[in-house]
């Protein structure tokens, strides 16, 4: 996959980010900040925080910070509208609807940016003619195992969905780095039809626009462009995002990337079936451990070679070792995911 350079470029698009923030105190100052230090002229961009009913001190810290050179816009989510539609599309919907930028850039308040991400984006959708862009998001690792292994299963996921996406066999992305055409957001009906959906503000909104512009979807490759993320700091709170993000795997319209989901799910329940038969052939260990050898030889260049792309090559010395804690946290996340419950930013949500 070629990599896109902005090198000279002087794009002129009107962009609208968007930040749904829910809790997040800690964040605010940095996530704002962040944007303050963006190279792209910022008259050309606007920040819509969209405050969704926190519980914390979120919105009175919105209310005291003011940048006089970059427009910041305040927004809070009416907590009397209609419930039975997901919180985090709702506060997308109403701040898009209010936006005066021609690109929509959505991200998370936990991210952090490299001073020419905006420049890059909006260069490479004017090359483009985009209607919709993922780009690249880096999670950010520090010492002990749980970081460890998110940081190890990101950048596989981060890999799959460049090489999807590029190669058009299917439609992933992260909401922490999207971008899309307003017009597109409102040619689709924006969320309608999945939006009583408790998550897929990301992957559901692009198969919608892929459909209708299979040839405008594009995956943003460059350095200046990757998004910087927090890491999920317990266990409890990893498994919760991660049955988050496996419980809309029955509701892609991408009939493509269900077939995907379920092969592999199906071989990490091979490895489970194994490993109990083994306790009663010691035969049945054999075929388990030359499954996992597969597993790591076929895998290990792939991810490689992403994390190369990242600078995080030191992680792999620990990709052996943790196949097999990932082989368990598959089957349960997705099992969770689609028959189970999960509770996020201080909110239960049941399967439906």
């Amino acid at each position: 996959m070629p990599t896109f350079s902005a090198a000279g470029a002087n794009p002129s698009t009107v962009i609208s980010v968007v930040v749904p923030m829910r809790n997040e105190e800690k964040n605010v100052e940095g996530i704002l900040e962040s944007l303050h230090q963006q190279d792209y002229p910022h008259h050309l961009f606007e920040v819509i925080i969209v405050n969704d009913n926190s519980t914390d001190s979120t919105w009175e810290k919105l209310q005291n910070i003011v940048y006089p050179d970059m427009s910041v816009m305040p927004m809070k989510l009416d907590a009397g509208q209609d419930t039975t539609v997901s919180h985090k599309k709702r506060a997308i919907s109403n701040a898009i609807h209010t936006a005066r930028g021609d690109l929509i850039v959505t991200t998370d308040a936990d991210c952090r940016f490299h001073p020419a991400w905006l420049r890059t984006i909006a260069a490479f959708y004017e090359w483009q003619k985009s209607k919709f862009i993922a780009a690249p998001v880096y999670m950010r690792h520090e010492r002990g195992l749980l970081t460890l292994f998110q940081s190890l299963d990101f950048i596989t996921l981060q890999g799959i969905t460049a090489a999807s996406v590029y190669k058009r066999f299917h439609s992933m992305c992260n909401g922490a780095n999207l971008a899309y055409e307003k017009s597109a957001f409102i040619e689709v009906n924006g969320f309608e039809g999945i939006d009583s959906i408790p998550t897929g503000d990301d992957m559901l909104l692009m198969h919608k626009i892929y459909m209708r512009y299979p040839e405008q979807v594009f995956y943003l490759k460059s350095k200046e462009a990757i998004v910087q993320t927090e890491p999920e700091y317990s266990w409890k709170s990893f498994f919760n995002q991660r049955i988050r993000w496996a419980s809309k795997a029955d509701r892609y319209q991408d009939r493509r990337i269900i077939a995907v989901l379920a092969l592999v799910y199906a071989v990490n329940v091979c490895f489970l079936v194994l490993g109990i038969a083994s306790f009663w052939k010691s035969t049945w260990f054999f075929f388990f451990c030359m499954l996992l050898l597969a597993k790591i030889l076929i895998e290990f260049p792939f991810v490689e070679s992403v994390a190369r792309y990242f600078g995080q090559q030191r992680l792999m010395w620990y990709f052996p070792l943790l196949q097999p804690l990932h082989i368990v946290y598959t089957i349960i996340a997705g099992w969770l995911g689609r028959f189970g419950s999960y509770t996020w930013k201080g909110r239960k949500i049941k399967r439906a």
